[in-house]
């Protein structure tokens, strides 16, 4: 006797949803996962959830076709050294690319620049040694702490970019620093039309970023 069609309906239907589970496992695999590692600059300190740095960033990229999850691992009050510490976990290990975005407490507490950059190398040591293609953001001294500590301070984001081989984004703030109309009421973090600022300038790198990404 032929089975009834409610005993064949059931194996296909079983086919069919392990095939559509199958698919949809291919499609979560093909989704790159870029990590900021980095500060309240990334976190968004002050800002309403959906409005920080990697949500925003995260929103542009796909709107221009990235198949892309933005992981937001900044900190409030991280200094470099503080990134280091956290890397383990803040960086997972399934992530296809990373944007490091720490120092700007390093320079407002008047760290020593050699101490930065050489918390910084560390986290680029781990990144090369995980094969992870890397955009680095430079952040810039300010004026009050003296010329001699702002050539050395800016001096450590180049250096570094040559020296791995990595990517470089000379300036997180470009053209949000120093203005009222685009930072909080303490002058340091931008606001959420300050983030749009950062996210297209930096857009174009970081573009270049997920395209050395493999899925």
């Amino acid at each position: 006797m032929w089975p009834s069609y409610g005993r064949l309906r059931r194996p296909v239907q079983a086919l069919a949803f392990a095939a559509v589970l199958a698919a949809a496992s291919h499609a979560a695999a093909g989704t790159l996962r870029l990590v900021a590692l980095g500060d309240s600059l990334t976190a968004g300190f002050g800002l309403s959830p959906g409005k920080a740095f990697p949500d925003r960033l995260e929103a542009a990229l796909r709107a221009r076709g990235f198949d892309v999850k933005v992981i937001n691992a900044g900190v409030s009050g991280d200094t470099a050294a503080d990134g280091l510490a956290r890397y383990e976990w803040a960086v997972p290990h399934d992530a296809n690319a990373l944007i490091v975005e720490l120092g700007a407490n390093d320079m407002l507490r008047g760290q020593k620049p050699e101490a930065t950059k050489a918390a910084l190398a560390a986290i680029l040591d781990k990144a090369r040694a995980a094969h992870l293609p890397t955009l680095l953001a430079g952040i810039r001294a300010a004026p009050n702490l003296g010329p001699e500590y702002d050539r050395a301070f800016d001096a450590i984001y180049p250096a570094l970019a040559k020296a791995y081989d990595v990517s470089l984004y000379p300036f997180f703030l470009d053209g949000v620093a120093g203005n009222p109309k685009l930072n909080q009421a303490d002058g340091l973090h931008p606001s959420p039309e300050g983030v749009e600022v950062i996210v297209r300038r930096i857009l174009p790198a970081v573009e270049g970023l997920l395209k050395k990404a493999s899925p």
